[in-house]
């Protein structure tokens, strides 16, 4: 609980101290993955290659370094790579749907709250699984659309609509917002997200709202209420 809590409070950070919010969550990812990856190969994190998908400026780096990892980011807008002045040695300009990267690639491959700023979050998740090594983890966690945070900036006015919301922020703060309806934010739901998990040839072992406890991850499997209360959706798989 007191990890759930962590999280969902530090959403109000997002905007104005980034570091301290992707901070959070670096630390937090690096713990859930190394956790995922020991169950599924009996070995830490030492030596492998991880692929983070939407790196962003690098927050993760340092957390996946402190492991023993290979860090490599992949994100498409410079301005966000150079955005906390963090130099990233394995920092790679592409795009998440056609990633500049060979086959069985990487041993980890994963992406955190990235899928609902791409336009087809899905081919995105196609290509994280062909870039992965055969029994490598993949680890695929987004916003979702109808959850609390689906709005990110614009708040819960994303009820009425991404595009009302946009503007009605444009309104109130005289510009627009980061994360704009349409461009940059997409509505993306859990559901989307079990369909991809049922038809993808990875395998996929489990699947659970990431800002709650174990005790609660009996909500994804109840249609309506996962898209209002899960707010992030975590789908975990392995190659085959």
């Amino acid at each position: 609980m007191r990890r759930s809590l962590r999280l969902l409070t530090s959403f109000r950070f997002e905007q104005s101290d980034p570091a301290r919010f992707y901070g959070g969550i670096a630390t937090d990812s690096a713990e859930l993955i190394g956790d995922f990856y020991a169950d599924i190969t009996g070995r830490d994190l030492t030596g492998t290659v991880v692929l983070d998908v939407g790196g962003g400026p690098g927050y993760f780096a340092d957390e996946f370094t402190a492991v023993g990892a290979r860090y490599v980011s992949v994100e498409p807008d410079p301005s966000e790579m150079h955005a906390a002045g963090l130099r990233v040695s394995g920092s790679v300009r592409g795009s998440g749907m056609a990633l500049p990267f060979r086959d069985n690639a990487f041993d980890v491959c994963f992406s955190s709250n990235v899928a609902e700023h791409v336009p087809q979050p899905w081919l995105m998740a196609d290509e994280m699984v062909r870039v992965t090594k055969p029994g490598g983890l993949i680890v695929y966690s987004y916003t979702v659309w109808h959850g609390p945070f689906g709005g990110h900036e614009t708040g819960l006015w994303h009820y009425l609509g991404g595009e009302f919301a946009a503007r009605r922020y444009r309104r109130k703060n005289g510009r627009e917002p980061k994360n704009r309806f349409g461009r940059s934010l997409f509505a993306v739901t859990a559901a989307d997200g079990l369909h991809w998990a049922a038809t993808t040839s990875a395998d996929v072992r489990t699947i659970f709202p990431r800002y709650h406890p174990r005790w609660a991850w009996w909500l994804v499997r109840v249609p309506v209420v996962r898209e209002l209360l899960v707010s992030n959706l975590v789908v975990v798989a392995t190659k085959a």
